[in-house]
């Protein structure tokens, strides 16, 4: 059976595993190009049955029902365990600035390091940052993809420009909310629908939705490391995976913009 051509550019997902698309249009592009609004860039969605490879694969039965309501509404609330303390706090360093994704990545100690961390990083709730993780982000990169975990944080996958020689990709999380009287849940609401305002609320799943173009945008948060993925293979979409050279991410996610 021939392969199937990538026709949608650097990371872009295999032809056959999208089951669905739309079109939006970022509201913040719209408000960009005042009243010509027929300038305002267009994105589409490419609604995939790739997941994370820690996930079941999708069913042909979920697939079916992703065809037909690609978009369902999901619960805001965080209902995780694994780090949680870490996952919901945001670290108060001073933000480090750069403009390419790849430079900013060389900065994060090596992965290997980290699975030896003394002391050790467990997965525990009540594991919190430990120093390496005293940083933070912001960034210009592009959103390539997204999915929905099942502790309703939002699993970015975020890249390099698509025009660039190497494709260079890394996850960031917008976290699902925390109690109302935790520090952060204003920044992870404010957050959270800023990135719903991005994608017009076409919210995704367990399956990935791919964004074609990659949107432009800026990002920011605080480094974590996520010792779930320190064996196996990285989380993301199958067709970006490759390209995701560390288990670092930004999370939680403290901004996201889009960019001009």
């Amino acid at each position: 059976m021939a392969a199937h051509k990538d026709q949608h550019g650097a990371g872009a997902p295999s032809l056959n595993t999208i089951i669905a698309h739309d079109a939006i249009i970022p509201q913040a592009a719209l408000a960009a190009t005042g009243p010509d609004a027929a300038a305002a860039p267009v994105f589409t969605i490419l609604v995939t049955n790739q997941v994370d490879p820690y996930d079941r694969p999708m069913s042909a039965a979920a697939a079916l029902a992703a065809r037909a309501a690609p978009f369902a509404p999901v619960s805001d609330n965080f209902d995780g365990t694994s780090r949680k303390a870490a996952k919901l706090s945001i670290s108060n360093a001073k933000v480090e600035i750069f403009k390419d994704l790849a430079a900013m990545i060389a900065t994060f100690p090596k992965d290997a390091a980290m699975t030896k961390h003394k002391p050790k990083i467990t997965q525990d709730a009540t594991s919190g940052r430990v120093a390496e993780e005293e940083r933070s982000f912001r960034v210009a990169a592009f959103l390539y993809a997204a999915s929905r975990e099942a502790d309703n944080d939002f699993h970015l996958i975020i890249g390099n420009d698509p025009k660039g020689k190497k494709l260079v990709c890394m996850t960031m999380e917008i976290s699902g909310l925390p109690p109302k009287a935790a520090a952060s849940f204003a920044t992870i609401k404010k957050v959270r629908d800023d990135f719903k305002n991005l994608v017009n609320n076409k919210l995704p799943g367990t399956g990935y939705h791919f964004y074609r173009p990659p949107i432009p945008i800026t990002i920011g948060g605080s480094l974590f490391f996520d010792i779930t993925h320190a064996k196996g293979g990285h989380p993301g979409p199958k067709d970006l995976r490759p390209h995701i050279p560390t288990i670092f991410e930004l999370h939680p996610v403290t901004q996201i913009a889009f960019r001009p």
